[in-house]
């Protein structure tokens, strides 16, 4: 979908080099800068899964002529990506007044957690830090129980990376139709919360409650996760009233006077006590044969190794080995073009070819003058 376009990547991390892979599988040529001479950060691989489909440069922007050419790469782009602490990139010489000089359609695409003006601007934060203090953490999980959400999920991919490629792509469609570029400023502060407007719509009929575990999704016994006798979980969700009374037939309640009462708040913590005990009697795969096929939303929890060998997967191909890693493919999917897996680059990698492409292009210092 977006041969033909270029993004330029400042090396960072989690959100932002998210946003640059999605982007690289939907076609875009994706050049990272990554900084020369630097090792790669602690605990990420060599090549890494968020890199597939890119081209490498290792550049060291304190120095003149790779600024030079980094100005250059920016001034072929439809984008560019950056994930630093507001401020960096003006001090290396590549803030968006900078950028703008070389190449006025560009969309500058800043990545940070607070946000680029905020009273919490120039501090540290991580994903539980931002999605906590946007109210995105707060129904995470059940009454008692320290609210928590899978790594990474909700505040560095959902509330950022998809924000900031949302921002890119309405950003590099305005730049086509006016000739202008702009700066797309994503916080993860304000993507989590902007993801939190589902969950608020509840609130406008009172089934949204500040107090958790007494909303129509954080309360109920037909939407929570249930532990199984081996030690497994399976997920239970019937909102509508066809769904759990197929529920409710599969696990042989239909008759039981206690469950009739679907969306009685009162009988929610009896009942849910009552199917503890009974997803506990029987081991996970149990419940999935059960319910599998069926409309009464009822699934088992499944780690990423054995998702891939589900059968669902084996339609989908959503998880593949690539290279010797797990990784998920592209998403979403478009009809006229199949998604292949692409190599990750080595740091580098590609910096003879990318300045070999350079080589015939004005410099950016003469164009704009």
């Amino acid at each position: 979908m977006l041969n033909g376009s270029r993004i330029i990547e400042i090396e960072g991390l989690g959100p932002a080099p998210f946003a640059a892979m999605m982007l690289a599988d939907m076609g875009a040529d994706v050049i990272t800068i990554h900084r020369k001479g630097q090792a790669v950060t602690p605990g990420m691989p060599e090549r890494s899964v968020l890199d597939r489909g890119k081209r490498s440069i290792d550049l060291d922007l304190k120095d003149a002529g790779d600024l030079e050419i980094a100005k250059r790469l920016i001034s072929s782009a439809n984008a560019l990506i950056e994930g630093f602490r507001p401020g960096v990139m003006e001090k290396l010489g590549l803030g968006p007044n900078i950028c703008h000089e070389v190449n006025p359609k560009l969309v500058y695409g800043r990545m940070t957690g607070w946000g680029q003006d905020s009273p919490l601007s120039d501090t540290a934060g991580h994903d539980l830090n931002y999605i906590a203090l946007s109210g995105a953490l707060w129904y995470a999980s059940l009454p008692g129980q320290h609210p928590q959400t899978p790594a990474t999920l909700v505040g560095d991919i959902g509330g950022g990376a998809m924000y900031l490629v949302a921002g890119l792509l309405a950003g590099m469609l305005n730049a086509q139709r006016t000739g202008k570029g702009t700066v797309v400023d994503a916080a993860i502060y304000d993507g989590s919360a902007h993801m939190m407007n589902l969950l608020m719509s509840l609130g406008q009929t009172g089934n949204l409650s500040d107090t958790r575990g007494q909303s129509l999704l954080d309360g109920p016994h037909w939407s929570r996760t249930y532990s199984c006798a081996d030690g497994g979980f399976v997920t239970v969700q019937c909102l509508e009233p066809k769904f759990y009374a197929e529920f409710l037939d599969k696990m042989g309640l239909s008759d039981d006077p206690d469950f009739q009462q679907q969306y009685n708040r009162a009988t929610w913590p009896a009942l849910t006590q009552r199917l503890t005990g009974i997803f506990a009697s029987k081991p996970r795969d149990h419940w999935a044969d059960l319910f599998i096929g069926s409309d009464a939303c009822v699934t088992p929890v499944l780690s990423p190794s054995e998702a891939q060998t589900h059968p669902m997967n084996a339609a989908r191909q959503t998880w593949r080995s690539t290279d010797g890693s797990l990784q998920a493919a592209a998403a979403p999917r478009f009809s006229t073009s199949e998604w292949q897996a692409k190599p990750s680059p080595s740091r580098g990698e590609h910096r003879q070819e990318i300045l070999t492409e350079l080589s015939g292009q004005k410099s950016p210092a003469s164009s704009s003058g």
